[in-house]
């Protein structure tokens, strides 16, 4: 439960997680990367109000899994709660994944390479959060919100069914969420992003890269300088894809890579703008914070996969248990959902919160696969069809379970 307000102090951390041996690491087909175009990092923001110490950890990782044994792990050498602690992925195709596909969970599983490369992921993320407790420092924070137009609604009707394309009047949430951290004097620590699109940009370029977010996040680390962490987090990315991205490769693997970055980069350069932009203008910051977080597990009835990727494994169960995870930082919720969330899910959550700032993170500590509303499963869409649960749980669990949670975080603080 949350804690009495007390001071702010942060500590945040960048590391290197370029794997130095590719074979079979890339999830997708399990195939081997050709090469390294940009390398992937791991970011690790500590934050503690003298009582609580919450950890949010971001990976540039196609697919973060089952995130029970390295949280485990995390509380037994750090003394962090199990239910404070919050791993994610930025979803880049072009990187490894992490973890083991949990049961009824629709996945792209990993061989004995993808495993061994998680337990050396799980040790930098046990090394970098002990730098980031021995470097933290007070501070303080502030939220602002701003808008990019990169991202867009990817389900379209085309020759009577629902296909992966390009819907501009779909549902689409353009906001860009910026949680600014920085000490007493004013020195940038790091920022929080959170914003929904799929980072696909250079898929098919088979080529290791931390993709769209990648390009966000490098940029604003560049800009706002010093060791400025800047901490990629999803909103809700289910039914969002990047405006121009590579698709399908070419005869000619040059002219690929060339148009695939060069997209790449100006996509992350107009959310890195934003982020920055928005980071500069936040002015009401506070060292009085008081942090609060929990944890519930949605049990879902299984629904079997159609038409998805061959590389995508299902274990035969009979229900996928949906994880929902809860931060709190004074009254900005950190509402963490362990699948893609699409946009009508979010739109419904937002509208039933007691609280203004409540921020959708998907991908939190696991990846079960797509969780859509209930009216797509009407339309078929490419989320329902992959999607491991059965109509009637998703929407309502997660809306009805994250609403309760942080009306418990309110209670418990005397709100």
């Amino acid at each position: 439960m949350a804690s009495a307000a007390g001071n702010l102090s942060v500590g945040a951390v960048k590391v290197d997680i370029t794997p130095t041996d590719l074979t079979h690491l890339n999830p997708i087909g399990g195939r081997t990367f050709d090469a390294v175009h940009d390398p992937i990092h791991l970011r690790v923001l500590l934050l503690s109000d003298g009582v609580t110490e919450t950890a949010i950890l971001s990976a540039d990782l196609i697919e973060a899994g089952d995130m029970t044994p390295v949280r485990r792990r995390i509380e037994a050498e750090l003394g962090i709660p199990f239910d404070h602690v919050v791993i994610t992925a930025t979803h880049s195709h072009n990187a490894p994944r992490i973890g083991r596909v949990s049961p009824g969970a629709l996945a792209h599983e990993g061989g004995p390479e993808s495993m061994a490369y998680s337990e050396t992921v799980y040790d930098h993320m046990l090394a970098a959060l002990k730098q980031a407790r021995a470097n933290a420092r007070p501070a303080r924070f502030g939220l602002g919100t701003g808008s990019a137009d990169v991202n867009v609604n990817r389900d379209e009707y085309v020759d009577g069914r629902w296909v992966l394309g390009h819907n501009p009047e779909g549902p689409s949430d353009k906001t860009v969420w910026v949680l600014r951290f920085e000490s007493l004097t004013g020195d940038p620590i790091a920022v929080l992003i959170n914003y929904a699109v799929h980072s696909t940009v250079t898929l098919w370029t088979n080529e290791i890269s931390a993709d769209l977010a990648g390009a966000a996040t490098r940029y604003v680390e560049r800009e706002l300088g010093g060791d400025t962490v800047a901490l990629w987090t999803l909103g809700p990315v289910g039914d969002q894809a990047p405006r121009i991205s590579l698709g399908q490769a070419t005869d000619d693997p040059e002219r690929d890579r060339a148009f695939a970055y060069a997209a790449m980069d100006a996509q992350g350069l107009i959310v890195g703008a934003e982020v920055v932009r928005v980071a500069g203008r936040v002015d009401r910051l506070t060292s009085q914070v008081r942090l609060g977080a929990c944890e519930r597990v949605l049990s879902c009835p299984v629904k079997k996969g159609v038409d998805v990727m061959e590389s995508m494994r299902q274990a035969d169960v009979d229900s996928v248990d949906v994880r929902l995870g809860l931060l709190m930082l004074n009254e900005v919720a950190l509402a963490g959902v362990s699948g893609e969330v699409v946009t009508d899910v979010y739109r419904r959550l937002r509208a039933a919160s007691p609280l203004a700032h409540t921020v959708l993170v998907s991908i939190a500590n696991d990846r079960v696969g797509y969780l859509p509303d209930d009216a797509a499963y009407d339309r078929r869409t490419f989320e329902v069809n992959g999607s491991p649960v059965q109509r009637g749980c998703a929407e309502r669990g997660i809306v009805d379970g994250l609403v309760a949670m942080i009306g418990e975080q309110l209670r418990g603080a005397g709100a």
